[in-house]
């Protein structure tokens, strides 16, 4: 895999991962507004978009497992840093979620 089709895949990357978070963020907010529905609701599709990043990333493991070489580069170590943080995101918003959920209910 040559450095432009790693970086497409980092791009890729990057943006669903963007995406989920903002989704994720987005839920907590509807949360602490009580609009329990709308928050499941965005985090039902940050989950879809953490997929698609998901996804992105297994090609490129898929790539050096099969034993091709994958360029790496700071645009790379980017991408994953986004989508680890995302991931751990996504763990808190629903924690949050939870929280308001039960503050809610009494």
């Amino acid at each position: 895999m040559n450095k432009e089709e790693a970086q497409m895949i980092a791009f890729q990357l990057i943006g669903f991962a963007g995406d989920a978070f903002s989704f994720f963020y987005k839920a907590v907010e509807a949360a602490r507004e009580g609009k329990m529905e709308e928050a499941e609701g965005l985090l039902a599709e940050g989950e879809r978009q953490l997929t698609k990043a998901h996804n992105a990333q297994t090609e490129l493991l898929t790539a050096e497992a099969q034993g091709k070489d994958v360029a790496y580069s700071i645009m790379l170590v980017h991408a994953q840093d986004h989508l680890m943080t995302t991931i751990m995101y996504e763990r808190v918003a629903k924690e949050f979620i939870l929280l308001y959920k039960e503050k809610m209910e009494g």
